[in-house]
């Protein structure tokens, strides 16, 4: 997995995303309460956060692949890029929109720019290398 300085440069990014997506995930799917002033009611609302859940964790499993199998690191850290991006793209929407949220949300929206914004930086630093 993370064998050379290389190797955690190109990887660590996938490491901390994981670290962090999948206890959350488990946490819009179970227990949405525990970190947001959210109190499901209806079915619906359960399945909704469920398939979050399920969402996040297949995302995760695909840059889990990425870090162990050399052939998947690439569609790993593409998808990696786009997850975040997306989800930093939609935080700043809303902040332009609805107005600033917690500190919590503000930080989950520069970690996620962030951690895109490595991908890019390692997609194009490992293209530019042929190291795919």
């Amino acid at each position: 997995m993370l064998k050379t300085k290389q190797d955690i440069i190109n990887k660590i990014h996938l490491i901390i995303s994981v670290v962090i997506v999948v206890p959350v995930a488990f946490v819009y799917g179970f227990k949405p309460e525990l970190s947001f002033d959210m109190f499901l009611e209806t079915n619906d609302e359960h399945n909704f956060y469920k398939a979050i859940m399920g969402l996040y964790l297949g995302f995760s499993m695909l840059w889990i692949l990425g870090l162990f199998k050399t052939k998947y690191l690439k569609t790993a850290i593409i998808t990696n890029i786009i997850f975040m991006l997306g989800l930093g793209a939609g935080r700043v929407l809303s902040i332009l929109v609805d107005g600033a949220p917690t500190k919590g949300y503000i930080f989950g929206t520069i970690a996620e720019l962030f951690l895109g914004i490595y991908g890019v930086w390692v997609f194009k630093r490992t293209s530019n290398l042929n190291t795919f």
